[in-house]
């Protein structure tokens, strides 16, 4: 499909957390690696000192590993195209904005930040709808430049831009977008503080990493022209740029971490399963071919296609995320379920002579966020303190009274069972059922609610029972039996 190998990078910034809109960015850019049979890169963009965090780096690392996201070459596993850290890269980037100096593509600006301030003053006082550098350096003579430098007076270094005709970009989604030249600020390529800016380190980065295809928000649409302009000043071909739309919270408002509604970490804490978050993700902005829409991280590889990606905002729908969930929960093998719902069933159950597979099958098909599973199992260890209208069910024709007299008929019958499995308590209970000639629920309610003192159980009265055991079993249905007398 591409005429050389696919090389997408994800560069995330170490200032905190991972957002679900940055993480959106990881997925689309690694499936797009692993679709076309190309190399994933993770680049720590680390430029922006004042923001840096602490542990955020080993925050990513671990962010994209939970997620599978797995890179072939980074900062922790080398590469023939490091370093991928770019505070590690200054002196290539001051190389390249000078060799642009000497080309005269690019001069050292020497104006000071009250200069700069109170030129943008200026330019709001005046209503000015573009509040760009005046260009003051531009065009200093050579002598000037030079005895600057020699003085030691700081500086930065800033890209000559055209100053009349047009820039044309383009991008995978939106086609060619065209640009009035006499809008483009003449942009800072170096800082003071010696760094390079965003837009220029990431073009120098994406250049020499071979990087062919570039992910990204479309918030930086706007600066799309001035990478452009970069790649021509160095004469470099220009990687294709696929520009996806906002993650939105609703209508009019963006998911924001100011919000604090929009962080990879808080859906799990809130019991999402890790594949599910990935596929839910992968779903805000692109579109699969058919109706199905779950799938593993190796399915969206294999399903997914670039024209499947749409230009409109994505809506974050709780509702439908849980949904997926749910359903990649339900999916799983037995022991796969087991094995993560056990941490949570052990939350509230500390007694570890229970058939836990039994109880495992219970919650498997009923549990659509992995927190609800403490909250549900909570009976187990003691049963919980109840009131009588609890055996009050309108659909099942129960009450206290014939709660009663089922749990008497019940008692006698499970003492009678042997071999303690559901198999044998669904056949037992079920043979009387038949033989007295009631409705199922006539039972199975009361058994339900003597049992775990709750009204929403993980299974029915006959699995309960097979979960707590045969002498836990009897001792609730005594308690209940009193505590209806």
């Amino acid at each position: 499909m591409f005429d050389k190998k696919v090389r997408t990078r994800f560069a995330p910034s170490p200032t905190g957390f991972m957002h679900i809109g940055n993480l959106r960015t990881a997925v689309f850019t690694y499936i797009i690696a692993r679709k076309y049979g190309g190399d994933f890169i993770l680049r720590i963009e680390d430029t922006d000192l004042e923001r840096y965090v602490e542990g955020a780096v080993d925050k990513i690392y671990e962010t994209l590993r939970v997620c599978g996201l797995n890179w072939d070459e980074g900062p922790d596993v080398g590469g023939e195209f490091g370093p991928y850290i770019q505070s590690e890269r200054k002196d290539i980037y001051i190389r390249y904005a000078e060799q642009l100096v000497r080309d005269g593509k690019a001069y050292y600006c020497f104006c000071t930040k009250e200069r700069i301030d109170r030129l943008h003053e200026e330019q709001a006082a005046a209503n000015l709808s573009l509040r760009t550098y005046d260009r003051h350096c531009r065009d200093l003579p050579e002598e000037e430049v030079k005895a600057n430098l020699e003085k030691g007076i700081p500086y930065v270094i800033r890209q000559k831009m055209p100053t009349e005709g047009t820039t044309t970009f383009h991008d995978i989604l939106y086609g060619d977008i065209v640009v009035d030249n006499t809008i483009l600020d003449d942009q800072i390529l170096i800082k003071a503080d010696g760094m390079p800016t965003y837009n220029f380190a990431n073009v120098i980065d994406d250049h020499l990493m071979g990087i062919t295809h570039v992910v990204r928000g479309n918030e930086y649409l706007s600066s799309a022209p001035k990478y452009n302009l970069l790649y021509e000043a160095f004469g470099w071909d220009v990687p294709e740029y696929i520009h996806v739309e906002h993650i939105m919270r609703d209508a009019t408002h963006k998911l924001s971490k100011r919000d604090g509604d929009a962080y990879f970490g808080d859906f799990v804490e809130k019991g999402f399963y890790v594949p599910a978050i990935i596929n839910y993700i992968a779903l805000l902005g692109w579109a699969p071919k058919g109706e199905n829409e779950i799938f593993t991280l190796d399915e969206l590889v294999n399903e997914f296609d670039i024209s499947g990606l749409s230009k409109s905002p994505a809506i974050f729908d709780i509702q439908k995320m849980t949904a997926i969930n749910a359903e990649h929960l339900r999916r799983l093998p037995h022991d796969e379920f087991k094995k993560i719902a056990m941490p949570f069933i052990k939350k509230t159950c500390s007694r570890d002579d229970i058939d836990f597979d039994v109880l495992i099958n219970a919650l498997q098909p009923r549990t659509e966020l992995l927190t609800e599973i403490s909250e549900k199992v909570d009976f187990i260890d003691a049963l919980p303190e109840y009131s009588n209208d609890l055996y009050f069910n309108k659909k099942m024709k129960t009450n206290p009274e014939t709660a009663a007299e089922a749990l008497a008929i019940i008692k006698p019958v499970l003492e009678g069972v042997s071999e303690w499995n559901e198999e044998n308590i669904h056949s037992a209970l079920f043979a009387e059922i038949e033989k007295r000639g009631v409705k199922n629920g006539f039972m199975l309610w009361p058994l339900r609610v003597a049992l775990s003192g709750k009204p929403l159980t993980p299974g029915g009265g006959i699995e309960l029972a097979a979960i707590l055991g045969k002498a836990e079993t009897l001792s609730r249905i005594d308690k209940g039996i009193a505590q209806l007398s």
